[in-house]
C-alpha cells in the first residue's frame, strides 16, 4: 500500500507544473471545472484541485503511519483519487478544445440616448398591451358560453404575462438610466 501511495503522489506531483502553466495561460473558467462529488472545492482552476488530491494522499499516508487505515477505506479513497487524477488529465488534454470554445462577450454599455429610446419603445408596447388586455377582458365578460370563455381566458393570461414582462423590462431600463445619470 505504501508503494501505491508513493506512485499516486508522484503522478500528482508531475501534474502540478503543467496545471500551473495551463491555469496561468487560460485563467479562471466561467464555471467550476468539476462536479461537487468529484472535488469538494468548486474550483475554476486546476491547481486547487491538484492540491485537494495531494491532501487526500497525505491524509491516507498519515492514517497508514498511525495504523488507523482500514483496507476498505484505503480502497475507496484510492479509487476516488484515481478518478480525480483522470479527470484532471482529461481536462488538461482538452486544452485545444477549450481554446476554440466561444468566449463570453462583455456586453457593450448602451448610451443614455439608446436607453431612452428603448424605454420609449417599451412604453409604447406597454400601452398597446394594456389596451389588448382590456379588450380581451371585455370580450371574456361578454362571452355567452363557458366553452368559448376558455380560449379567451388563456389569451388574456398570455397577454397579462407579456404586459408584466414589458413592465419589468421598463423598470430595468429606468434603473439603468438612473445609474447612468448619477455617474454623469
Amino acid at each position: 500500500m505504501t508503494n501505491d501511495l508513493h506512485r499516486l503522489s508522484d503522478l500528482v506531483d508531475k501534474l502540478l507544473s503543467p496545471a500551473e502553466a495551463l491555469d496561468h495561460q487560460r485563467r479562471e473558467s466561467s464555471k467550476p471545472l468539476f462536479d461537487k462529488q468529484l472535488f469538494h472545492g468548486q474550483s475554476r482552476l486546476l491547481v486547487p484541485c491538484i492540491r485537494e488530491i495531494q491532501q487526500e494522499i497525505a491524509a491516507l499516508k498519515s492514517e497508514q503511519a498511525s495504523g488507523r487505515l482500514h483496507a476498505t477505506r484505503a480502497s475507496y479513497v484510492c479509487e476516488k483519487i484515481l478518478a480525480q487524477i483522470q479527470a484532471v488529465q482529461r481536462e488538461m488534454a482538452t486544452k485545444q478544445i477549450r481554446e476554440s470554445e466561444p468566449k463570453y462577450q462583455v456586453k457593450q454599455r448602451k448610451s443614455l440616448h439608446q436607453l431612452y429610446d428603448e424605454l420609449a419603445q417599451h412604453q409604447d408596447w406597454e400601452r398597446r398591451l394594456a389596451a389588448m388586455v382590456k379588450d380581451k377582458a371585455f370580450a371574456l365578460e361578454q362571452a355567452p358560453q363557458a366553452s368559448s370563455r376558455q380560449p379567451l381566458q388563456q389569451q388574456l393570461l398570455a397577454l397579462e404575462g407579456r404586459l408584466a414582462r414589458c413592465q419589468q423590462a421598463m423598470a430595468r431600463l429606468e434603473k439603468a438610466i438612473l445609474q447612468l445619470e448619477r455617474k454623469g
